[in-house]
């Protein structure tokens, strides 16, 4: 039994924080491991455990460290007998590059992975949702599902590293203020905490956990409405019917507010049509609702 293992399995802020995690009963505990301190918790505390894990590590091939990068998470797992797995993804640099390397991590990464997403995440992704003026659902911030660690904190992250004599990877992307989320972590969030003389990330995370339950409720409600009867959208509360039109045409991804708005002016009657994106169209007749294809001439 390596070090590393005696000192997780004998240390007691492990044992409080997995208390505090939320770690789902599976074959397999896929984990998204950069090497930073809260992937690296999340890799802990998941092999704390005792379910089979296996840790998937992303290059993006932004930095030239990266290489580097799966050579010190490799040598991690090996100490905790778990298996490693390196996917090599290409990013160009250019506009939304934080945007489009989530999305492509994401592509490359098991549909069922862990992420070390923390309170603190969680906090900043509530606000970086309100400043894009979403809703309820925006709000609401992350779900559980799939990150464990939504309950911990940021500091807590890089205490149970500290504890058990490992040095977190930094990732020099996370000091860049052309990043949004950078700029709201170390400008908004402490400016906030400096107005309200409060913790903003225990009000945020506490306020998203209020607003899912209300968000789950409304989605139930949405969802027994017939989203193509434009006589149950139109007389149906203004809230639920935008649900149920926005349930109706999430695929691949949810409409703006505009598009929503827009079909409810064809299910009350004062258009005939209107565009949806996509070279789609939705159309009134007979009192149904329907989509169809936009033919370019």
């Amino acid at each position: 039994m390596s070090a590393l293992i005696d000192a997780l399995f004998s240390s007691p802020l492990a044992s409080g924080l997995l208390s505090c995690a939320r770690f789902p009963h599976r074959n397999t505990l896929h984990c998204a491991v950069s090497g930073g301190a809260d992937s690296l918790a999340l890799l802990f505390l998941a092999a704390r455990t005792e379910q089979p894990v296996t840790v998937w590590h992303i290059d993006h091939g932004l930095r030239a460290e990266s290489t580097h990068e799966f050579a010190f998470v490799e040598s991690i797992c090996a100490q905790l007998n778990v298996e490693c797995v390196l996917r090599s993804i290409a990013v160009e640099q250019g506009p939304n590059l934080e945007a489009r390397a989530r999305d492509a991590r994401y592509a490359a990464l098991p549909d069922d992975v862990l992420t070390g997403h923390t309170a603190d995440d969680q906090a900043e992704t509530v606000l970086i949702n309100l400043l894009r003026g979403s809703g309820t659902a925006g709000l609401a911030g992350m779900r559980h599902d799939d990150r464990p660690l939504l309950g911990i904190r940021r500091s807590e992250t890089h205490a149970l590293c500290a504890e058990l004599g490992v040095t977190p990877l930094h990732d020099t992307m996370n000091d860049d203020h052309r990043f949004q989320r950078v700029r709201v972590r170390e400008e908004l969030v402490p400016l906030l905490v400096d107005i309200s003389k409060r913790d903003i990330v225990e009000v945020l995370t506490r306020q998203a956990a209020v607003l899912r339950e209300d968000d789950d409720v409304l989605e139930e409600l949405a969802a027994v409405i017939d989203p193509t009867d434009a006589r149950a959208i139109s007389t149906a509360p203004r809230a639920i019917a935008r649900r149920a039109i926005r349930q109706w045409l999430s695929n691949p991804k949810p409409p703006d507010f505009a598009t929503v708005e827009r079909v409810l002016t064809v299910a009350r009657g004062e258009a005939v049509a209107c565009d949806i994106g996509q070279g789609r169209s939705v159309r009134r007749s007979h009192q149904r609702l329907e989509i169809h294809l936009i033919h370019m001439r």
